[in-house]
């Protein structure tokens, strides 16, 4: 019986701070990020061990961790998604690595954890681990297991194919790996290999130099959204060509892209098979979305950071979890907006009508001081907290966030929904789609946006005045709501 696909490496716990730039600070000038949610994910070899469960492999992480939180949070994330973990004591702390981001984009990277430190000795059951494995990934990120002796000697005897990928920090790979696959920057900086006339010369000469170096079987350097330059012994180098120009997030495309190529390896392909395998995986691991949407379920939900308080189908890390489970499916996005105060049937009819347009549905809801500064000092009768745990508990509901904003731009932009859906009234035109204030933002990703009908006579500001003894919350004729704002019965 074949073994598992060991991956050994140094992992770190990433963790992307999501958040909305207002403002700059005042004693400087940089932006302010107000955090709206946090994930945790494992990272280096943990990730690249998470991306080969995910395909259904069995698969043993041989890694090292410290006796802290952030090795007990690696260590759970693992494990969660299938993953065998054998940790080797780790001095000093897990390292971890933070992006700042906001709409998308990265801001700014915080790593601590300090240098990295010598991990302890394997166990004999580690060793043994390496020797049955089906195929071997070793994921260095510099910061020592890869240089640990007792695992070099291990990999070093393997009958199994070993993929090497390199960090410039950390050591040579050991002699005889099948596969070495460095990134364009890390093979010219391994090699010192000077710029050539292009930049396929360039990554000719430094697969060439690794190879014969490491006495590895084959070199493939990647080359971001142009493929690979694949070089092995007595052969013209092969451009292994990306399938797509994917554009996006990139983090953990090189980790995708070894992990391909192993799992190739392990199931008997040959070298050059396994490089355009790797190719095709990782062009597509980019344009699904990158690492959000590429997790099993299990890491990307798991457990959900809720700032806005209560129920775990509430919050900004809830929300994004669900569209990417959703994107990741090809699936649509459907969101809709508002105060929610006093949760009626008007209501509960909208969204039911806009869950029906889509894969899921997600509520961004105005918070206390957003409703106060759009209806009053009176507003609202119902905190965020209650409002929210309402809608979560709608069976058409998948997941609520909170916004402060007077509108829901900023957290449109962070959702990027397929659709968006408001209340309207066909009947007297108030339901105009194209002249909604959020129908120029989904533009900008080729978003749409709907109006659906409102259910006649219900409204929040009717009830309020009802239960004051102003007047009757009976259901309005169509020339009143005619004179009624569209904005008024959606909330």
């Amino acid at each position: 019986m074949p073994g598992p696909l060991v991956v050994v490496g140094d992992t770190l716990l990433d963790r992307d701070v999501e958040g909305v730039v207002n403002r700059l600070c005042p004693d400087s000038p940089v932006p302010v990020l107000d955090e709206t949610a946090h994930a945790d994910r494992p990272g280096g070899a943990g990730l690249a061990a998470l991306f080969a469960a995910a395909q259904g492999a069995e698969v043993a992480l041989v890694t090292a961790l410290a006796d802290d939180a952030a090795g007990a949070r690696l260590s759970s994330l693992l494990t969660a998604a299938g993953v065998r973990v054998y940790a080797l004591p780790l001095p000093g702390s897990t390292p971890e690595k933070i992006r700042l981001r906001a709409r998308g984009r990265v801001l700014l990277r915080h790593d601590r954890g300090g240098a990295g430190a010598e991990p302890g000795e394997p166990h004999e059951a580690v060793l043994r681990l390496i020797a049955e494995a089906s195929a071997v990934l070793v994921s260095d990120y510099g910061r020592g297991v890869a240089r640990q002796p007792a695992l070099r000697a291990a990999l070093a005897a393997t009958r199994a194919p070993v993929v090497w990928d390199p960090h410039p920090r950390g050591p040579a790979a050991v002699p005889g790996v099948t596969l070495a696959t460095p990134n364009e920057p890390e093979a010219r900086e391994l090699t010192k290999v000077p710029p050539g006339e292009s930049r396929l010369a360039t990554a000719a000469r430094g697969a060439q130099g690794l190879r014969e170096r490491w006495r590895a079987g084959a070199v493939a350097v990647t080359l971001g959204g142009d493929g690979a330059l694949l070089c092995h012994a007595g052969s013209t180098p092969l451009v292994v060509a990306a399938p797509v120009n994917a554009e996006g997030d990139t983090c953990g495309a090189g980790d995708r892209f070894a992990s391909a190529a192993t799992l190739a390896l392990a199931r008997g392909a040959l070298v050059s098979e396994a490089v355009q395998e790797a190719v095709a995986e990782a062009s597509a691991y980019v344009a699904r979305g990158g690492v959000a949407a590429a997790l099993p379920v299990e890491v990307r939900a798991a457990p959900p950071v809720v700032l806005s308080g209560g129920g775990e189908r509430i919050g900004a890390a809830a929300a994004g979890a669900v569209v990417a489970e959703v994107r990741a499916a090809g699936g649509t996005v459907v969101a809709t907006g508002g105060c929610f105060d006093l949760l009626h049937a008007g209501h509960v009819a909208t969204l039911q009508a806009a869950r029906q347009l889509g894969d899921c549905l997600i509520v961004c809801l105005n918070s206390d001081a957003s409703v106060t500064g759009l209806k009053g000092p009176e507003r609202p009768v119902m905190s965020q907290g209650d409002r929210s745990r309402l809608l979560a508990a709608l069976s058409c509901v998948d997941a609520v966030m909170v916004f402060d904003e007077p509108t829901p731009h900023a957290a449109l932009s962070w959702l990027r929904p397929d659709i968006w859906v408001k209340g309207g009234d066909y009947a007297t035109g108030g339901g105009d789609a194209a002249t909604l204030p959020e129908a120029e933002v989904l533009r900008r990703w080729g978003g749409q946006t709907v109006v659906v009908p409102y259910l006649d006579g219900r409204s929040t500001t009717d009830m309020i005045a009802a239960a004051r003894g102003e007047r009757r919350a009976v259901a309005p004729t169509g020339a009143a709501r005619a004179g009624r704002r569209t904005a008024e019965g959606a909330r």
